[in-house]
C-alpha cells in the first residue's frame, strides 16, 4: 500500500516518508549526544526553517575538508547543500566562478546579515599584511575580518582553521593562525579539528545550530564536547594490547601484522581527544580509521601535539579528571593549589615480539635461569635433610635398632 503525501516530507533529493525522515533525526540526536526524544524537535526545526545560508572561505589548505564533506552518506553531499543548508559560496563547489561567484557571496550576506553561517577552512596568513593568501585581490584576512561581524555564527573546519595546522608548522614563515586567533576574542568560533575531521562532526555542529539557535557545549578550545571529549585511546581497538603490554615495535613486523598497539611507533592516542574510534572515516565498515588500518595517531586535532612533536616520539601517558583536564591542573592549564601531575608510561621491561634467535641466552635470561636452578637446588637439598631426620626418627621409635652383645 502506497503512503499518503501527507505522509510524504521534502527531503534530500525528494520526497521521503515521515518515518524515514524522523529516523534520521533521531540518529543525528544520539550522535550530538541528545537524548533520543530529541530527534522529533530536530525534525521539527529543519522542517520549519529555510535553507540556512552557508559562506565557505578558503584560506591555506589542501581542500581535504571539503573532500571529507564529499564523502559522507548520511546525509550526502548534494542532499546537504540542496536541501538541509544554502551554499551560497564555495570557491570548490560553487558553479559560478571568478567575478559572477563574488557577486554572489556578496549578494548572500546582505540578504542574509545576522542569519547566514560562516564556515572556514584553512589557516589565515597573518604576516606581512596577510599577502600569502589572496582571493579576488583581498587578503583571506582582511575577508574573514569583514564577513565574521556580519555572519550568526563561525565554523572552522580542520586543524588549518581551528589553529592553524600544516601552515603554522615551524617555522611557519607566512604567520599563519586559525581562525580564532585571527579574529580575536571578540568572535567565538566553533572549532571542528582534524587532518580532515570526520564529515559527522561537522554535519551534527550544524544541525544543532539550526535547531536550538546556538552552539553546542564547547570546551576549554572551543571544540564540541559530543565529538571531543575523550581521549582516543579510551575507544581504540587495540587498547586490550597495550593494557596486556603487546607492542608493535616496528611496522610490518609480527605484532603490528597481528593488530597490536602501536603506541610505541609514536601514537598520540594517549594525548589527543576525538571520536575516531567510535564514528569511524568514510562508511566503509569496521577499522576504517587511521589506528584501524595500522597508522598511528599523530595528534591532528591537538594544537600541542600535531605538526608540532615528532611521529615517532611515545606520547605521554595522563590521569585526567572527567572534565577533561590533568589531575592537579585546571581547565585552563594551571596549576591547582597544592594539586599534582600524575603520569605513566608503558615498562620498558616486556620481553622483544620476535627476540633474536642462535645468540645464546643474554645476561638477564642466564641470571633468571641460574637463579631459578639455585633456588631448585636449595629446595630439594632441604627436603632431602627434613626426610633423612623422619626416616632416623621412625626407625629409633619401631625398636629395629641393631643391638650390641
Amino acid at each position: 500500500m502506497k503512503e499518503k503525501d501527507a505522509d510524504l516530507v521534502p527531503g534530500f533529493g525528494g520526497l521521503v516518508s515521515r518515518r524515514d525522515f524522523l529516523k534520521f533525526c533521531t540518529l543525528a540526536a544520539a550522535s550530538i549526544g541528545l537524548p533520543l526524544s530529541m530527534g522529533a524537535k530536530i525534525a521539527e526545526a529543519v522542517e520549519a526553517l529555510k535553507r540556512p545560508p552557508v559562506i565557505w572561505l578558503s584560506g591555506q589548505e589542501c581542500t581535504g575538508c571539503t573532500e571529507t564533506l564529499l564523502r559522507s552518506t548520511h546525509p550526502t553531499v548534494d542532499k546537504l547543500i540542496l536541501d538541509l543548508i544554502s551554499l551560497d559560496y564555495h570557491e570548490t563547489l560553487s558553479t559560478p566562478s571568478g567575478e559572477l561567484a563574488e557577486d554572489a557571496k556578496k549578494k548572500s550576506m546582505e540578504a542574509n546579515r545576522g542569519k547566514f553561517i560562516l564556515v572556514v577552512e584553512g589557516a589565515i596568513p597573518t604576516k606581512d599584511g596577510g599577502i600569502y593568501c589572496k582571493i579576488g585581490g583581498r587578503t583571506m584576512l582582511e575577508i574573514l575580518k569583514a564577513t565574521a561581524p556580519l555572519a550568526a555564527a563561525v565554523v572552522a573546519i580542520g586543524s588549518c582553521a581551528a589553529w592553524g595546522g600544516i601552515p603554522s608548522a615551524g617555522p611557519n614563515p607566512t604567520g599563519a593562525v586559525g581562525a580564532q586567533e585571527a579574529l580575536g576574542d571578540k568572535f567565538k568560533v566553533i572549532n571542528i579539528p582534524g587532518c580532515p575531521p570526520s564529515p559527522y562532526n561537522f554535519l551534527s555542529t550544524v544541525l544543532y545550530l539550526l535547531t536550538f539557535k546556538k552552539p553546542p557545549e564547547l570546551d576549554a578550545k572551543g571544540r564540541p564536547r559530543f565529538a571531543y571529549r575523550r581521549l582516543i585511546h579510551e575507544g581504540c581497538e587495540r587498547r586490550p594490547h597495550f593494557d596486556a603490554g603487546r607492542f608493535a615495535l616496528e611496522f610490518d613486523d609480527d605484532g603490528h601484522r597481528r593488530g597490536w598497539c602501536l603506541y610505541k611507533l609514536g601514537c598520540k592516542g594517549p594525548e589527543t581527544y576525538n571520536n575516531c574510534p567510535a564514528i569511524l572515516f568514510g562508511d566503509a565498515g569496521a577499522r576504517t580509521w587511521p589506528v584501524g588500518t595500522g597508522c598511528p595517531c599523530f595528534g591532528c586535532s591537538e594544537k600541542e601535539v600535531a605538526f608540532t612533536a615528532p611521529i615517532p616520539a611515545q606520547a605521554s601517558m595522563r590521569f585526567f579528571t572527567p572534565s577533561g583536564a590533568p589531575y592537579g591542573v585546571d581547565e585552563a592549564g594551571q596549576p591547582r593549589p597544592g594539586g599534582q601531575t600524575l603520569s605513566i608510561t608503558p615498562p620498558t621491561s616486556y620481553p622483544p615480539i620476535a627476540p633474536p634467535e642462535g645468540h645464546g641466552a643474554s645476561a638477564v635470561t642466564a641470571a633468571v635461569v641460574a637463579g631459578l636452578a639455585g633456588a631448585a637446588l636449595g629446595a630439594a637439598g632441604a627436603t632431602a635433610i627434613k626426610l633423612g631426620k623422619k626416616e632416623d626418627e621412625g626407625a629409633k621409635g619401631s625398636g629395629t635398632e641393631e643391638r650390641k652383645d
